[in-house]
């Protein structure tokens, strides 16, 4: 991998010989002679590193460093002579990397670029480690909707944004019918496959506002923000109308379908996170009593 590096020196002597050296050793380089020229390249034009000197023309290399790692994602080394009033402790409160002296010898320069850009790769892998493993926190492996945890965390925060701005709020809570008998007549792992699907099936029909979730063994749950319970339902019909056109082969040559019960409610003013469910799995129970396959609501 190519690793491009932005030099940023009002000195050309320095800025071209830098250049040169850098560009041998198979670095992609680009120059400039000052911090406003170096941010207006980096508008359109990213790097790995920025090199900049401290002391220049307009504004100086540590307002510019502290502009770059406040907009962007990359790693900024400053350069500065012996005798100029600033130290490493300067630098690195600006959210440099790295702090070199001039003159300085190119064998070292590099070496601190290389330690720079490892130090960034590492970086760069242990975030996405950390988001990887907060992704898993809070999802379901199977179906890849938010788990129960995030539904509980989630409506809390729904509840607390409608009281605050006075925005509608529903909810969907699904269960797929028979499903106990699925499982029991094929198999656990058919069973799987069937929730898998459910799980693509509902994202696939949900709005980009909304959010599911697996409430249970087969159970999900839908919020909606700023929406209404007769728009909720419409999604929710959306959603009961493509289950029911899947088409499950839990054996070659055998073809079952799967039916839901849907339970919906709206949030009423002051209501709290308990009251809200249980409206919406009491509308559930009743889809279920009344021969299963329906969407019920509260209202």
């Amino acid at each position: 991998m190519t690793h491009k590096i932005l030099i940023v020196d009002d000195d050309d002597a320095v800025k071209d010989s830098v250049s040169e050296y850098l560009a041998l050793l198979a670095y992609q380089v680009e120059a400039v002679s000052s911090a406003e020229d170096a941010l207006e390249k980096l508008e359109t034009s990213p790097v790995d590193v920025v090199l900049t000197d401290i002391m220049m023309q307009g504004m100086d290399g540590l307002e510019l460093t502290r502009i770059i790692k406040k907009k962007y994602d990359m790693e900024v080394m400053v350069m500065t002579g012996y005798n100029a009033d600033y130290s490493y402790e300067e630098a690195v409160k600006t959210g440099a990397s790295d702090f070199i002296f001039k003159p300085f010898r190119f064998e070292e320069l590099d070496l601190r670029i290389k330690r720079v850009l490892r130090e960034a790769g590492l970086k760069q892998e242990r975030n996405r480690l950390l988001k990887e493993m907060e992704q898993l926190a809070i999802t379901d492996a199977l179906t890849k909707l938010f788990n129960s945890r995030q539904f509980f965390r989630q409506i809390k925060t729904e509840i607390e944004r409608n009281e605050r701005y006075g925005h509608q709020l529903s909810l969907l809570i699904l269960d797929i019918d028979l499903f106990k008998h699925y499982n029991d007549t094929w198999g656990h792992l058919e069973g799987d496959k069937v929730l898998m699907a459910i799980g693509r099936i509902i994202n696939d029909c949900m709005r980009s506002m909304d959010t599911a979730y697996r409430y249970g063994g087969e159970e999900f749950a839908v919020l909606l923000p700023e929406t209404d319970l007769k728009k909720a339902c419409v999604v929710g019909y959306r959603i009961k109308h493509c289950i029911g056109m899947t088409v499950f082969e839990p054996k070659p040559g055998v073809t079952q379908s799967i039916t839901i019960s849907i339970g919906a409610s709206e949030l009423n003013a002051g209501e709290d996170a308990t009251s809200f469910i249980r409206r919406a799995d009491q509308a559930l129970y009743q889809s279920k009593k009344n021969g299963r396959n329906r969407l019920t609501y509260d209202n």
